[in-house]
């Protein structure tokens, strides 16, 4: 996918590109009349080729915006234009997890250490109350703001890609050294299966590696 900066999506401005995935890439945009930032995430074109993509990427959308929790990033709206899915989200205006581990010796400070997991399983205790498995807990999906919140995001994808044949073997929804033994087998998860992934980020935040890697 060739860079969007510059091009309009819907009513935002894009400006940047701030990250790019196997699922899809993200990028900084504004929209003038709100004078508002926000990011946004395309999806990549493959994931819209699976059979009633649209029809579940419309249907999900409404439940992925109805989340309310100051941990959990705020879905705006989700839209399609032209063959381009792609969803406009809350702006958080700092780094991840991930680039906090790859900047800092482990471990890291113990406080520091504990409000993240604190803020973290708040985050997916509400979203399993509500029904809704995360399935890709890791470093990069933990937003760290300048202002000391702890923000979970891509809940999005996890959910439009769930019951399809891209989760039938945990391929591209999970990442394998975050991910529990029953979603590295392609067996039904459960919130035991996020809660496991936030396991392996306070072990890796503790000794600087993760507790199980290989080719």
């Amino acid at each position: 996918m060739a860079t969007l900066a510059g091009q309009m999506l819907g009513k935002y401005q894009v400006i940047e590109r701030l990250g790019r995935g196997g699922m899809a890439e993200v990028y900084k945009a504004h929209h003038p009349q709100l004078e508002r930032y926000a990011a946004i995430k395309v999806l990549h074109h493959f994931l819209a080729e699976g059979k009633d993509f649209t029809a579940r990427f419309q249907r999900e959308a409404k439940a992925i915006a109805t989340l309310r929790h100051p941990n959990i990033v705020q879905v705006y709206d989700f839209e399609s234009q032209d063959d381009l899915y792609y969803m406009i989200m809350e702006f958080v205006d700092g780094g991840t997890l991930k680039d906090r581990l790859l900047q800092s010796a482990a471990p890291l400070p113990y406080a520091e250490i504990v409000h993240i997991i604190q803020e973290t399983a708040s985050a997916l205790g509400y979203a399993h109350r509500q029904g809704m498995l995360h399935r890709d807990i890791k470093p990069a999906n933990v937003l760290l703001g300048k202002d000391g919140r702890v923000v979970l995001t891509d809940f999005g994808i996890a959910r439009i890609l769930s019951d399809t044949q891209f989760t039938a073997t945990g391929t591209l929804v999970g990442t394998p050294s975050y991910m529990s033994p029953e979603q590295g087998m392609g067996l039904h998860v459960s919130a035991a299966s996020d809660i496991y992934s936030l396991g392996v980020i306070l072990y890796e935040m503790v000794t600087g590696k993760v507790p199980f890697d290989s080719d």
